[in-house]
């Protein structure tokens, strides 16, 4: 029975093998095929593979030495060993290697711009200013820089628990979808597979009718599915990705997502970072007040902005004042308390035949005008009336009024027999004047904004995209910084707006009636879903301000929510959360962190926002471009579906093999296909409206049309 079984299918393999002997073709078609899904595969691993390195980046954040206080001893240890509980000891220009709880502080001031987003280094103290740790300045943050001063802090959270550790787990733990462009091609395979499909099936059970053997018919199902599937799509398309990645390279936009590249071009709303982002990451003088007049001062970065009289004796005292004191701290609500070392500097004046000493002090407006008895005006002094008070009370609110931190200035010359040569000032203990002093006018500053980026938001408004602006920094300063670089448009009013012209309380102002708003963290975290849906459905111009990285991600979500394509832009360690889930993540290039860079999918060499417009172009421009590239790919496919036809319909000679079609589909076809990566862009390209990813599809039904119907 065996011997009959053996004997049956060697008769089997001997058909088999007498029916490929006529031709080995077959086999070669197996092995080119085989090669095309191999190869095709290897391309593709290559060119998209990375690996996460989020939380190897926050590893390179730990500082590397730590000075804890153990058993009464002072010892550098790493700052892996730092334990809850530990008493540690640092100065300016170390990192913190924990969340500490300050217990003393002399001068402290660290630098939370990459947490928070606040560009001034702010004061660290045992006293408990407010509920929110992040607002407080008795908590110091993991991996933020001490900038100044000394401080010891009891430890209180190390490495995952810390507040950078959280968002580490954060960020890590994110789910990110399909961009796109994958979505796209995804949708255009399932029809290219579903038009194969049919037409396979068709002609082999048309072959099976017309008398064909099954394995003829088996021959021409697969040969119609080769001559349909776009075999060189997957080269083409990232040929072409790849193609205008460097051309963005060369622009300073790195692309580390090749994907990413259209992601930008299909942008509807951009989230973007103030603090170093929209702005300099650098607080300048913006305005001063002095001879009772506002001077506006150059904020630009490459100084050829505004300038103003410089041969003021008032101006040149203000100067002294403000370079002689430029590292004082004056502390409002403090004025009962001695006068601290850093408070005010004493100093010889620059006058050889003058023995007297020069007292300069800087801090709260009103505090300073409190110290001060007479005003300078035009380089001579005269008395504090209440003229010169009311002239000093609106200068004052107007420069606040336009979100900048407002300083006063003030000296005095102290008389010499009072003071003569080698007195000893004793700052702790005050031996010497620091009332009836000379006013000498006030400086505002701000972290102003970057020279492109009113320009590009301009150009991002008429490409159809709304631009957001999300950041942990003060409302006044946000909204103020939003009106300057176009994000709140001239003439566009939030709630409190439309309530202060009309002399209403905000609760009476409709908020559909305001195309502009402002909205706080801490009202943000009581909003519901609904309530967030409806604040980025009816305003066009949105700032939030004082947000957690828990909120920016909320916020991210909720503009997903809308349908919306969302690119994130920032430079902090809060920021990356929002960076990875986000449609697109774009990092800045020089003053961005290693996480949030870790966490974008493009980096902006220049960190200029302005380029974000450029990879807009760019990814609208790729998007066009594919479109082409797949019509003219499939439009070979009726003609090397037809001579199957006429084959198997009236037995005419079979012009073209599998193998052949492979080959102009790999060959010839993907040559001119990728050149047409190197199409110009259209002149209407920035003026159209974003493509609506549920109907402007990279494949639809007219293209489908003309390719196979008109043109094929």
């Amino acid at each position: 029975k065996s011997d009959s079984i053996i004997k049956g299918l060697l008769l089997v393999y001997k058909k088999l093998l007498s029916s490929f002997s006529l031709s080995r073709s077959q086999l070669y078609l197996g092995i080119v095929l085989s090669a095309v899904v191999i190869i095709t595969g290897c391309f593709s691993y290559f060119q998209e593979a990375k690996s996460s390195k989020i939380m190897e980046s926050f590893k390179n954040m730990v500082p590397q030495q730590a000075l804890v206080i153990r058993e009464g001893e002072k010892m550098q240890i790493n700052a892996e060993e730092v334990v809850a509980g530990d008493l540690v000891e640092v100065k300016g220009g170390d990192r913190i290697p924990a969340d500490l709880r300050i217990i003393s502080s002399h001068g402290c001031k660290v630098d939370n711009s990459s947490l928070t987003g606040e560009s001034e280094p702010q004061t660290r103290s045992p006293d408990c200013t407010h509920d929110n740790p992040l607002e407080t300045r008795n908590i110091a943050f993991f991996s933020t820089n001490c900038v100044e001063g000394t401080a010891r802090g009891i430890v209180v959270c190390t490495g995952d628990r810390t507040v950078m550790g959280r968002i580490a787990t954060l960020t890590s733990g994110l789910e990110t979808g399909k961009t796109p462009i994958a979505k796209e091609i995804e949708h255009f395979i399932h029809i290219i597979t579903g038009v194969a499909v049919f037409l396979g099936v068709s002609f082999f059970i048309l072959s099976i009718i017309l008398g064909y053997t099954w394995l003829e018919a088996v021959i021409f199902l697969i040969g119609i599915i080769v001559a349909n599937v776009p075999e060189g799509l997957l080269a083409t398309v990232t040929v072409c990705l790849t193609l205008t990645a460097k051309r963005m390279a060369r622009k300073n936009c790195l692309v580390k997502n090749l994907e990413a590249v259209e992601t930008l071009g299909s942008t509807s709303t951009i989230c973007s970072d103030k603090t170093g982002t929209l702005t300099q990451n650098r607080m300048t003088v913006a305005h001063m007040w002095f001879d009772n007049q506002i001077h506006e001062a150059d904020t630009t970065e490459d100084q050829s902005g505004a300038s103003f009289d410089k041969t003021s004796v008032t101006w040149v005292s203000l100067a002294r004042v403000a370079s002689l004191c430029n590292r004082a701290v004056f502390k409002a609500g403090q004025d009962a308390l001695p006068i601290l070392k850093r408070d005010l500097s004493i100093h010889e004046t620059e006058d050889p035949n003058d023995n007297r000493y020069l007292l300069v002090m800087k801090g709260a407006p009103e505090r300073i005008l409190d110290r001060c008895s007479t005003i300078m005006i035009q380089g001579k002094e005269q008395p504090m009336d209440e003229e010169m008070k009311e002239a000093f009370q609106n200068a004052y609110l107007e420069l606040g009024g336009l979100g900048e931190r407002v300083l006063g200035f003030c000296h005095l010359l102290m008389p010499e027999d009072q003071y003569p040569k080698g007195f000893a000032f004793d700052t702790d203990d005050v031996n010497f004047q620091t009332d009836n002093m000379c006013f000498v006018g006030l400086m505002s500053m701000i972290d102003p904004p970057r020279a492109a980026v009113p320009d590009a938001v301009g150009k991002c408004r008429s490409a159809g995209i709304k631009v957001i602006m999300v950041t942990g920094d003060h409302p006044i300063t946000a909204k103020a910084i939003a009106k300057g670089v176009g994000i709140i448009s001239e003439g566009n009013e939030t709630v409190e707006d439309i309530a202060a012209r009309l002399n209403i309380p905000v609760s009476q102002v409709n908020p559909r009636d305001a195309k502009a708003c402002v909205i706080h963290g801490t009202e943000l975290k009581d909003m519901s879903q609904d309530q967030i849906d409806e604040i980025l459905r009816n305003h066009t111009e949105i700032v939030f301000a004082r947000t957690s990285p828990q909120q920016k991600l909320i916020i991210v979500e909720g503009c997903q929510r809308q349908g919306a394509i969302v690119a994130v832009t920032g430079d902090g360690v809060n920021d990356s959360p929002a960076l990875k889930k986000a449609d697109i993540g774009v990092a800045m290039g020089i003053a961005g962190s290693d996480v949030s860079k870790q966490a974008a999918d493009m980096i902006l060499l220049d960190d200029n926002f302005a380029s974000i417009v450029t990879g807009v172009e760019e990814g609208r421009l790729i998007f066009d471009n594919l479109k082409k590239s797949i019509a003219y790919t499939l439009t070979s496919n009726i003609p090397e579906i037809t001579p199957f036809l006429f084959f198997i319909i009236v037995n005419i000679p079979l012009p073209l093999g599998t193998i052949t079609i492979l080959c102009i589909d790999l060959g010839t076809d993907m040559v001119p296909a990728i050149s047409l990566a190197y199409e110009a862009a259209e002149s209407d390209i920035m003026k159209r409206q974003p493509r609506n990813p549920m109907r402007d599809k990279l494949v639809n039904e007219r293209l489908i049309s003309i390719a196979y119907g008109q043109i094929g």
